[in-house]
């Protein structure tokens, strides 16, 4: 066989530097992740063992391949406030996704209808709560949800509730933080998709008699499909891992798998433990992932 085209050869060269990228970054932080979760807690630095000892040739090998072994993640198999914690990330991330959806849907439909001056002040609007810090905006969120917090003191003026509604702290408060620091993940993506969509199809369907709520069911909501897709697993995938807002928004009952991953490793100093939380975090989310990667996919085909 020849040598490789110039175009081959350039477009090799091309896919090294990501790869190389993703190799430091991704795979090598994974494989020492691995490892650790891999090993035994231990009184020392670092705190776990067994180390691998380079200059110890293949019996250090040998002895270092032998010492590792799966005890930690049949702690999280066995143990309930392991169990707990998944289900309890899986429920929240799940039905966040789903307020998520439904908010951002007719959201980013209205985005995509405006008229087109208006348009890019309307998406900057949604853009806004990116320039200030992520932890910044959730300690708001604290004084507004508190008992003499600004919501409360809104719905006393207001005659709406006649005692503080005990808010924060509790599961409702991680679902309004959840909610609304993922928002602009769902609208953004679902607004590039219906902002391609040829209007002459809703025409046409509106000139054969269908009304705006049929043209919409019938004929945006499924051509915008790859856009849900897209936004729910940017939202989806985040929040299975989240620990801010659970931290400083729920309660001591709210367990999610980052508020157990970050107790393990800074207040009990079990680094194989939270090791192994951690690739049991990846294990989930590579479903997600892999579905977001088929709609952008999708959505790139289609336009």
């Amino acid at each position: 066989m020849g040598a490789p085209q110039p175009n081959r050869l350039f477009a090799r060269l091309l896919r090294l530097p990501p790869l190389l990228w993703l190799g430091a970054f991704f795979l090598l932080p994974f494989l020492v992740t691995l490892k650790i979760s891999l090993s035994e807690p231990a009184t020392a630095i670092p705190p776990y063992l067994p180390v691998l000892e380079w200059d110890g040739g293949l019996d250090g090998w040998s002895s270092f391949l032998e010492s590792l072994n799966f005890t930690n993640y049949l702690t999280l198999a066995r143990d309930d406030l392991y169990r707990a914690a998944l289900l309890g990330s899986l429920a929240y991330a799940g039905a966040a996704t789903a307020i998520l959806v439904l908010i951002g849907t007719p959201i980013a439909y209205a985005l995509a209808r405006a008229p087109q001056r208006w348009q890019p002040l309307l998406v900057a609007l949604v853009v806004v709560p990116f320039w200030t810090s992520f932890l910044i905006r959730i300690y708001a969120w604290i004084a507004i949800l508190k008992q003499e917090g600004l919501l409360n003191l809104a719905l006393l003026k207001l005659g709406v509730i006649a005692h503080p509604l005990v808010i924060l702290n509790t599961d409702a408060a991680v679902m309004i933080g959840l909610v609304y620091a993922y928002l602009p993940f769902m609208v953004l993506p679902l607004y590039a998709v219906m902002n391609r969509l040829d209007p002459t199809l809703p025409e046409a369907a509106a000139d054969l008699g269908a009304g705006p709520a049929r043209v919409f069911w019938s004929v945006t909501l499924p051509l915008s499909l790859p856009g849900i897709a897209a936004g729910a697993g940017l939202c989806f995938i985040p929040m299975v891992g989240e620990f801010v807002i659970p931290d400083l928004l729920g309660g001591s009952e709210t367990l999610m798998l980052g508020r157990v991953l970050w107790s393990e490793f800074f207040s009990n100093r079990d680094w194989p433990l939270a090791a192994a939380v951690a690739v049991l975090l990846l294990a989930i989310v590579i479903g997600p992932v892999m579905l977001f990667r088929d709609s952008l996919r999708a959505d790139g085909e289609g336009a």
